[in-house]
């Protein structure tokens, strides 16, 4: 009679379960700072459009 002292299929199962729920956590993590980045970009073009016009402006105050 053998015994099966390797890993049962209830061990694979537990150790599938926690790797799908690392990921789930790392891609949140991922998604949120994906999402922050892309808000920081969009504020950034914003305020150097803003900038350059108050540049404009600035220039065409002093030469007149």
């Amino acid at each position: 009679m053998s015994t099966n002292k390797g890993p049962s299929s209830k061990d694979f199962e537990n150790k599938l379960d926690l790797l799908i729920k690392r990921f789930k956590e790392q891609k949140g993590i991922i998604d949120s700072y994906v999402k922050r980045e892309r808000e920081w970009k969009k504020d950034k073009v914003l305020h150097r459009k803003e900038l350059n016009r108050l540049e404009r402006l600035l220039k065409k105050v002093t030469n007149d």
